[in-house]
């Protein structure tokens, strides 16, 4: 889930806030007046008094001593009663796999390649020695007083205190070199199948990341420091804010990334003003409010995935990309996908093109009054979309007259790490706990797999913060968004695993859906394709490759950033920046040598290619006067559903 923009600093937390559940309590023990209260850090020790030296030392000793001894109870207790809730899982069957990933015989194939070559081993080894001698005379230079070389630039180190003490930072300067030599080990292994080896790269990450300094309290000089300035009650708050995130997992640690009781949708997340005009099983429809006298006559619908909340085009109104559609004069519809429960477990691609896309379009065409529309897909909504078109074009239904693809996938040869989570070892994890939940995928177990594939930015940096300093996690309305995941349909995702991930069937031409075995050649519409450069959801390459599956005008542009930030960049924000090119090459270096960089957002560029497709001006429409009646306000009520 280049990612997110930083979240700003949230302010110092006094009392519980709404949003996080209670913690462990842990045991309360006597003091004496002059300690500080338990709910605030110590004050300042004044200087000593004549005729008592000493004295106040030895408070602040004893004021840390208990804290520390508190901080200490709390997590016992917190992690005693996780174990409970573990076992008690196990208990009813319910226990994960020791090795969901199939690492093991990852790694043995990996370690019997270097065996098989011991000179390539010899040579890897000479190299870390090397490097270790380079830091060994480094540090002693700059024991000498010489000013040392900076170290590679890295966010989690990149606190002064880092540099200040010698210890820490000939810490950190090891642990890079370390961690940099064991990735460039297993990346340069040969004659090992490229899909085993992607799966040992990948743990061998997760595995350097997880023993970075940072993440320990003894090793981490920011942490300590915040421990002796606040007589050990950094801690304290740490240790109950892990308790309160054990026990809101249940038992399994989910760390929280937002202070979620900030946020509350339709409040102050996703305020569009708007009418849900059409509510059934599998989706609500909603229409937003023009935001001037006249519109465009095609109409917009947009298809959001279900693995995430469609605000994310909502969140604020400086941020909003559905207000800033309707500014444009555009009539925008969004199809919010249901948060899926056991009763939709059968439901598969057939049902999301038949009861989802066509009625979707159906209702909206009905309430535009119009024979046509232009339509979005976002992520894995883009896929079904681009499956959906090729049928629509088997069948010679031309409803849609463009479309518009957000960092979707149709071609998963080079779909990235999440290629990792589609063999069929962790296909059966998947099931198992699908099958544990009644037919659903948890909204929280897809969270994890996302957080895996960026675990510094999403675990371990909020692993610091939160439990190693007792910081609050801050208010930030993408990370509460990204916290509020869906469930998914078990026929559904086993569908999606296998045919999209594992065989590619979409691209080979052997995706059948509605009866049709689904050809994207035919599919002639105008088509724009956007990517994002560091998208590690749907890689730019993998969206290009998607690109020139189509037999239409298609016209791809890559902006900067990633999965999220990549899409939702409004102009007025100035960040970042995108390319175009008219043309499509065989491959992307090609498309890149020739495209032209461009200051800010892209989609002023892609309002002009819609604008050009969306025909004249008619009167705007107002969503409570069409022929279907408002249900209730804009966001409606599926999106509120938790997981």
């Amino acid at each position: 889930m280049a990612e997110p923009p930083p979240p700003p600093k949230a302010p110092a937390r006094g009392a519980r806030k709404a949003g996080r559940p209670t913690s462990v309590k842990p045991r309360q023990t006597k003091t004496k007046p002059r300690i500080a209260a338990e709910s605030s850090p110590p004050p300042p020790a004044e200087a000593p008094q004549s005729g008592r030296p000493g004295a106040d030392q030895a408070a602040l000793i004893e004021t840390l001593s208990i804290n520390l001894a508190k901080a200490a109870m709390t997590a016992q207790g917190a992690m005693a009663e996780a174990a409970l809730s573990q076992a008690t899982r196990s208990a009813d069957g319910a226990a994960a796999s020791p090795d969901p990933f199939n690492v093991a015989p990852a790694l043995a194939s990996v370690m019997t390649s270097l065996a098989s070559r011991p000179e390539k081993l010899f040579q890897a080894q000479a190299d870390l020695f090397g490097r270790y001698m380079d830091l060994w005379s480094s540090t002693a230079r700059q024991a000498a007083g010489e000013t040392p070389d900076p170290p590679p630039v890295d966010k989690r180190f990149k606190d002064p205190a880092w540099a200040e003490n010698p210890m820490f930072d000939l810490m950190r300067r090891s642990y890079l070199l370390t961690s940099d030599w064991m990735n460039g080990l297993i990346a340069g292994v040969e004659d090992v199948d490229p899909a085993v080896k992607r799966r040992a790269q990948f743990f061998t990450r997760l595995l350097t990341d997880a023993f970075s300094p940072a993440n320990f309290l003894a090793s981490n000089p920011v942490a300590l420091k915040a421990l002796a300035e606040t007589s050990g009650e950094s801690l304290v708050k740490g240790m109950r804010n892990f308790a309160a995130d054990l026990e809101r997992g249940g038992g399994s640690l989910r760390i929280s990334q937002a202070d979620y009781g900030k946020f509350v949708v339709g409040e102050n997340v996703a305020t569009a003003p708007g009418q849900v005009i059409w509510r059934d099983e599998l989706f609500e429809l909603i229409q937003y409010a023009p935001a001037g006298e006249t519109q465009h006559e095609i109409p917009l619908l947009i298809f959001p995935p279900w693995i995430n909340k469609f605000y994310i085009m909502d969140l604020q109104p400086g941020n909003s990309l559905i207000r800033w559609l309707s500014a444009q004069g555009f009539t925008v519809f969004v199809c919010s996908w249901i948060n899926p429960d056991r009763d939709k477990a059968g439901f598969g691609f057939d049902d999301y093109l038949e009861k989802g896309v066509y009625r979707a379009v159906e209702k909206t065409l009905e309430q535009a009054g119009t024979e046509r529309l232009n339509a979005v897909g976002y992520c894995i909504g883009g896929t079904l979309l681009g499956a959906a078109l090729a049928h629509m074009a088997a069948k010679g239904d031309t409803r849609i007259a463009a479309a518009t693809f957000f960092a979707a996938q149709h071609d998963f040869a080079e779909a990235g790490d999440l290629l990792l989570f589609t063999d069929e070892h962790w296909i059966a994890e998947i099931e198992r706990q699908m099958d544990a939940a009644g037919g659903v995928l948890p909204g929280a177990a897809m969270a994890e797999t996302f957080n895996a594939l960026r675990s510094n930015d999403l675990i371990w940096s909020f692993f610091v913060s939160n439990y190693l300093l007792g910081k609050a996690p801050p208010a930030f309305d993408l990370l509460f968004w990204n916290a509020d995941q869906t469930r998914m349909p078990k026929a559904l995702h086993l569908a999606y695993l296998r045919r999209m991930y594992g065989e590619n069937a979409l691209a080979k031409g052997t995706f059948e859906i509605g009866g049709v075995t689904a050809d994207l050649s035919k599919v002639t519409i105008p088509l724009y394709f956007q990517a994002s450069r560091e998208d590690h959801i749907a890689p730019m390459n993998s969206v290009y490759r998607s690109a020139r599956l189509f037999g239409g005008d298609v016209t791809y542009t890559l902006a900067g950033s990633g999965h999220i930030a990549g899409v939702i960049n409004p102009p007025a924000a100035g960040k970042y920046q995108h390319w175009t090119n008219p043309a499509l090459p065989a491959a992307l270096a090609e498309w890149q040598a020739g495209a032209t960089e461009h200051p800010g957002s892209w989609w002023d560029h892609w309002a002009a290619w819609l604008n050009d497709r969306s025909g004249g001006q008619v009167p705007a429409r107002d969503p409570a006067k069409g022929p279907l009646k408002p249900i209730e306000p804009a966001p409606g009520s599926y999106v509120k559903v938790k997981s």
